[in-house]
């Protein structure tokens, strides 16, 4: 799994115009295929009245799921440029669809790879995006009267503090890089003068 991605923090369209030809690139995070379906079918639904809505789409960390559709345009030069725009900026969780209102103007097959391609690039830079990188989960316990400062001294640190719980001991559930681990059971171990116990978990991905 990468150690981090990119993806868009809202749904957002940003528009440009090229040879009198409109193009509306349409932008949303999604979390499954399906959720990038619905959000293509309700582009499609509003602009039904459009020459092409083109889409792509990539999910999973691993962009394990990839498509792409020209929807009427000549084969690879609307879909596959907007996918390898997703691709090339390591974007991933995101749905792009690309409404084109014919202008009048053929663009020809350079032409609408720049214009499909570039379409999806500039929207990204006008919606923003934001980045996801892989922690790895672990659960902290330390007892009652060291719980305060240990918590203190992990939100201080910049550390991602998910969840604190009080019981006979008190359990923090935290989310470090895998490649900090050895170096924060050491810490952890000076701080609490060895007290409190550590143990891994899963991994995760969180904002950077």
């Amino acid at each position: 799994m990468p150690e981090e991605y990119h993806t868009v923090a809202r749904a957002g369209v940003h528009e440009t115009e090229v040879n009198r030809s409109r193009f509306l690139c349409a932008l949303a995070p999604a979390a499954t295929e399906r959720e990038a379906q619905d959000f293509i079918a309700a582009v499609r639904k509003e602009h039904a009245d459009a020459t092409h809505n083109c889409f792509a789409y990539v999910i999973g960390a691993d962009a394990a799921i990839q498509k792409a559709s020209d929807d009427g345009e000549p084969g690879g030069t609307a879909g596959v440029p907007m996918l390898q725009m997703l691709l090339r900026r390591d974007m991933r969780y995101v749905v792009a669809v690309v409404t084109r209102y014919y202008g009048g103007v053929k663009l020809g097959a350079g032409g609408l790879i720049r214009a499909y391609g570039g379409a999806v690039g500039e929207a990204l830079d006008a919606v923003g995006t934001i980045t996801r990188r892989r922690f790895r989960l672990a659960t902290v316990t330390v007892d009652h009267q060291r719980a305060g400062k240990v918590e203190n001294d992990l939100r201080a640190t910049g550390r991602e503090v998910r969840d604190v719980r009080y019981g006979e001991a008190v359990t923090i559930e935290i989310g470090l890089p895998d490649s900090e681990v050895e170096a924060f059971r050491s810490w952890l171990a000076d701080v609490t003068a060895g007290t409190a116990g550590f143990e891994p978990g899963g991994e995760v991905y969180g904002d950077a």
